[in-house]
């Protein structure tokens, strides 16, 4: 079940703990990536409009169902911002999800009857308007809308922009592109490493440990 592969972006929260490759909020305290208990998607899209909430991995059995990979925390709320939208908007599709599997779930796609239509499906990244989503409570992002931020030392120098948000199990880490020497470093994203983060200016202030940059 290969879905997550390019296919992670949404909401970031700072602070709590839960983590899991969904779509994730960031929160002040830690600034742990964590699932959120409503939506949370991992970035990729940068639309201005659609948030990315899941994607199809292909058939499940023969009967039209589908390998859903969700990003929200609960996994079986994803049904609940239904119609879900692919990429351009062309189609919409309500959703029943019909059990559980490893990595995901097994879903009924409204219109999606048969194996063949379900497996023409495999890779698509499924779509709610961001109007659809939850308040953001203060301080908490899309993950989308930290991708790409300019990274700035205390002292207001620019050392990069914000090329992804990752997470290995230990930690979550800004990982910040210095075009300068031409490769990406990894960040710890806590309040100490990240004291601010300014999205209406697109920039985020960082203190990083003496002899990262």
């Amino acid at each position: 079940f290969q879905a997550e592969d390019g296919i992670r972006d949404c909401l970031l929260s700072r602070g709590l703990g839960d983590v899991y490759k969904r779509q994730y909020l960031y929160s002040p305290s830690s600034r742990v990536i964590r699932s959120f208990n409503r939506i949370s998607a991992s970035g990729i899209s940068h639309m201005a409009e659609l948030i990315c909430v899941g994607a199809i991995a292909g058939a499940f059995g023969v009967k039209g169902e589908v390998r859903l990979k969700s990003f929200t925390s609960i996994p079986e709320a994803i049904a609940d911002y239904a119609p879900l939208l692919t990429e351009k908007s062309e189609k919409k599709f309500d959703v029943v999800i019909t059990g559980e599997i490893k990595n995901g779930l097994s879903a009924r796609m409204s219109g999606v009857i048969s194996k063949e239509e379900a497996d023409k499906l495999k890779g698509t990244r499924l779509y709610v308007p961001r109007e659809r989503l939850p308040e953001l409570l203060e301080d908490e992002y899309y993950h989308t809308d930290l991708i790409g931020l300019i990274v700035q030392n205390l002292e207001g120098s620019n050392i990069g922009r914000i090329k992804s948000v990752l997470n290995h199990g230990a930690s979550d880490l800004l990982e910040i592109e210095n075009k300068r020497e031409n490769n990406s470093i990894l960040v710890p994203f806590t309040r100490e490493i990240v004291p601010k983060v300014d999205i209406k200016n697109s920039i985020v202030i960082i203190d990083p440990p003496k002899g990262l940059f």
